[in-house]
């Protein structure tokens, strides 16, 4: 089933249709049951709810039958990838229309390039080979919620490190994550913005960085693939491991409104949400919240804290400093 969601044409809907549509289906069955029926996360749900991607259409399909509302009407559909096939012909245009042709061997372009390198490049002093310097900041609470930082919206390249966040909902936490880096890396981020994708890339060319962040426990590469967790050193710390999750979830986190109705009347209560595809991970934040005297309930991709006393507690020991979150909960 799962493989037939990721396959899946993409329905194509007036703004506003495809929201409209899932909140009728939440109405019935619940988000839970949503997410479990679409073999997808919460936050999955939530960025379809918000028309951030369109939506499978094998799960609207199954969405509809169960939950007995109707498809919506004029829905289109186009393939997965469609938009890239599109880009990747523009681009071909474009280069045809200037050079006359498409440029360059990349065989042949690698072979002289290599040949280079073995003959001189590798052998040069030049200041652009030699690797910059950082700043390595001692182990602290500051350090641990940087890393909860990366672990949650971040990533590590072989020479790069990248901090993806939304470029509206979270831009005045993108100014407190640069300022966290100048403090603890002497280090001033570049910010790229790509309003295609509603994201600011808040990035770090430095090798080094990227040793001293692995060294301390950080994969490089595909975090989940390698079903990251917590480094040891953190979680041998109390406070250590509350800067932590603070991190994880002020980036992969959710505080949203449950809504639902008993005997006819209407109730709504927070709730709290922290997703990760990484099952280990999934378990030591489950672990630190315990150890605080929470009660972490985790599903297939989420940790929740259902209870309005858990989210009380939970700002008062943990609190948060994306200021999305704490306008939510205050909300």
């Amino acid at each position: 089933m799962l493989e037939s969601f990721i396959s899946s044409p993409r329905i194509v809907l007036k703004r506003g249709e495809q929201r409209k549509f899932l909140l009728a289906v939440e109405e019935r069955i619940g988000m839970e049951r949503m997410a479990a029926l679409c073999h997808c996360s919460m936050r999955t749900l939530r960025d379809w709810s918000r028309e951030k991607f369109p939506m499978p259409l094998a799960c609207a399909q199954l969405l509809s039958r169960t939950s007995n509302v109707p498809l919506p009407k004029r829905m289109q559909t186009r393939e997965r990838y469609a938009h890239a096939k599109v880009a990747g012909l523009k681009g071909a245009q474009a280069v045809i229309k200037k050079y006359g042709k498409m440029q360059f061997d990349e065989t042949t372009r690698n072979a002289a390039w290599k040949k280079w390198w073995d003959q001189e490049g590798k052998l040069s002093e030049s200041p652009i080979l030699q690797p910059k310097k950082i700043h390595t900041p001692r182990q602290s609470a500051e350090l641990a919620e940087f890393f909860g930082i990366l672990m949650g919206d971040g990533g590590i390249s072989e020479y790069q490190v990248v901090i993806s966040l939304h470029h509206v909902a979270d831009l005045p936490y993108s100014r407190f994550v640069t300022r966290l880096i100048k403090r603890l890396f002497k280090l001033t981020p570049q910010t790229y913005h790509h309003p295609k994708n509603s994201v600011n890339y808040i990035t770090i060319s430095r090798k080094a960085l990227v040793l001293y962040l692995h060294e301390h426990g950080l994969p490089i590469g595909n975090k989940v693939a390698q079903q990251f967790d917590i480094p040891d050193w953190i979680k041998k710390n109390r406070d250590y491991s509350i800067a932590c999750v603070r991190g994880l979830i002020d980036t992969d986190g959710t505080i949203f409104t449950h809504s639902y109705i008993a005997s006819g009347k209407r109730y709504n209560y927070k709730k709290l949400s922290f997703c990760s595809h990484s099952r280990p991970l999934q378990i030591s934040v489950a672990k630190i919240l315990a150890d605080i005297g929470l009660n972490p309930r985790v599903t297939k991709y989420d940790v929740w804290l259902d209870s309005k006393a858990d989210l009380k507690r939970y700002f008062a020991l943990i609190g948060s400093h994306n200021p999305k979150h704490l306008k939510r909960y205050k909300n």
